[in-house]
Protein backbone atom coordinates (compact mmCIF):
# COMPACT_ATOMS: atom_id res chain seq x y z
CA UNK A 1 0.00 0.00 0.00
CA UNK A 2 1.24 3.51 -0.73
CA UNK A 3 2.41 5.64 2.18
CA UNK A 4 1.49 9.26 2.80
CA UNK A 5 2.75 11.95 5.14
CA UNK A 6 -0.10 14.04 6.49
CA UNK A 7 1.10 17.27 8.12
CA UNK A 8 -1.41 19.14 10.25
CA UNK A 9 -1.89 22.52 11.90
CA UNK A 10 -4.25 23.08 14.80
CA UNK A 11 -6.53 26.04 15.28
CA UNK A 12 -6.24 28.06 18.51
CA UNK A 13 -9.68 26.98 19.68
CA UNK A 14 -8.71 23.35 19.02
CA UNK A 15 -5.68 23.67 21.31
CA UNK A 16 -7.89 25.23 24.00
CA UNK A 17 -10.38 22.37 23.71
CA UNK A 18 -7.53 19.85 23.95
CA UNK A 19 -6.23 21.57 27.11
CA UNK A 20 -9.70 21.72 28.66
CA UNK A 21 -10.56 18.10 27.83
CA UNK A 22 -7.47 15.98 27.03
CA UNK A 23 -7.99 12.85 24.94
CA UNK A 24 -5.90 10.24 23.14
CA UNK A 25 -5.50 11.89 19.73
CA UNK A 26 -3.35 9.00 18.49
CA UNK A 27 -6.26 6.61 19.05
CA UNK A 28 -8.61 8.99 17.21
CA UNK A 29 -6.24 9.13 14.22
CA UNK A 30 -5.85 5.33 14.20
CA UNK A 31 -9.64 4.80 14.28
CA UNK A 32 -10.13 7.16 11.34
CA UNK A 33 -7.35 5.69 9.19
CA UNK A 34 -8.45 2.13 9.97
CA UNK A 35 -12.03 3.06 8.97
CA UNK A 36 -10.56 3.91 5.54
CA UNK A 37 -8.90 0.49 5.39
CA UNK A 38 -5.47 1.86 6.23
CA UNK A 39 -2.82 1.77 8.91
CA UNK A 40 -0.98 4.43 10.93
CA UNK A 41 2.78 3.86 10.85
CA UNK A 42 3.63 6.83 13.06
CA UNK A 43 2.04 9.90 14.59
CA UNK A 44 3.94 12.81 16.13
CA UNK A 45 3.45 16.33 17.41
CA UNK A 46 6.22 18.87 16.74
CA UNK A 47 7.20 22.52 16.79
CA UNK A 48 7.55 24.61 13.63
CA UNK A 49 5.42 25.36 10.60
CA UNK A 50 3.23 22.33 11.30
CA UNK A 51 2.02 21.10 14.67
CA UNK A 52 2.44 17.43 13.80
CA UNK A 53 2.30 14.71 11.20
CA UNK A 54 1.29 11.12 10.64
CA UNK A 55 2.72 8.54 8.27
CA UNK A 56 -0.17 6.44 7.02
CA UNK A 57 -0.71 3.60 4.57
CA UNK A 58 -3.92 3.62 2.54
CA UNK A 59 -4.99 2.05 -0.74
CA UNK A 60 -4.53 5.11 -2.97
CA UNK A 61 -4.57 8.91 -3.24
CA UNK A 62 -8.39 8.94 -3.25
CA UNK A 63 -8.40 7.37 0.22
CA UNK A 64 -5.66 9.75 1.43
CA UNK A 65 -7.60 12.71 0.05
CA UNK A 66 -10.84 11.58 1.67
CA UNK A 67 -9.08 11.31 5.04
CA UNK A 68 -7.61 14.79 4.64
CA UNK A 69 -11.01 16.23 3.73
CA UNK A 70 -12.74 14.44 6.61
CA UNK A 71 -10.30 15.96 9.10
CA UNK A 72 -10.27 19.43 7.53
CA UNK A 73 -14.07 19.52 7.37
CA UNK A 74 -14.23 19.58 11.19
CA UNK A 75 -12.61 23.02 11.20
CA UNK A 76 -10.26 21.91 13.99
CA UNK A 77 -7.23 21.21 11.79
CA UNK A 78 -5.80 21.97 8.38
CA UNK A 79 -4.05 19.08 6.66
CA UNK A 80 -1.41 18.87 3.93
CA UNK A 81 -0.90 15.37 2.52
CA UNK A 82 2.04 14.11 0.45
CA UNK A 83 2.58 10.69 -1.12
CA UNK A 84 5.89 9.19 -0.05
CA UNK A 85 8.30 7.61 -2.54
CA UNK A 86 10.71 4.94 -1.34
CA UNK A 87 14.32 4.92 -2.58
CA UNK A 88 13.62 1.76 -4.59
CA UNK A 89 10.61 3.38 -6.29
CA UNK A 90 12.69 6.43 -7.18
CA UNK A 91 14.82 4.57 -9.74
CA UNK A 92 11.73 3.40 -11.63
CA UNK A 93 10.37 6.96 -11.64
CA UNK A 94 13.66 8.32 -12.93
CA UNK A 95 13.73 5.74 -15.73
CA UNK A 96 10.17 6.67 -16.73
CA UNK A 97 11.04 10.37 -16.62
CA UNK A 98 14.09 9.78 -18.81
CA UNK A 99 11.91 8.08 -21.45
CA UNK A 100 9.34 10.88 -21.32
CA UNK A 101 11.92 13.66 -21.49
CA UNK A 102 12.36 12.97 -25.23
CA UNK A 103 8.73 14.13 -25.74
CA UNK A 104 9.14 17.47 -23.98
CA UNK A 105 10.88 20.67 -24.96
CA UNK A 106 11.66 23.28 -22.33
CA UNK A 107 10.61 26.88 -22.87
CA UNK A 108 12.96 29.16 -24.70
Amino acid sequence: MPKYAAFFKTKGETLKAMMDKPSDRGAAVRRLVEAAGGKVESYYWMFGEFDGFAIIEVADSAHAGALSLAISSTGAFTVETHELISPTELNALLARAKDLRAHYSAPG
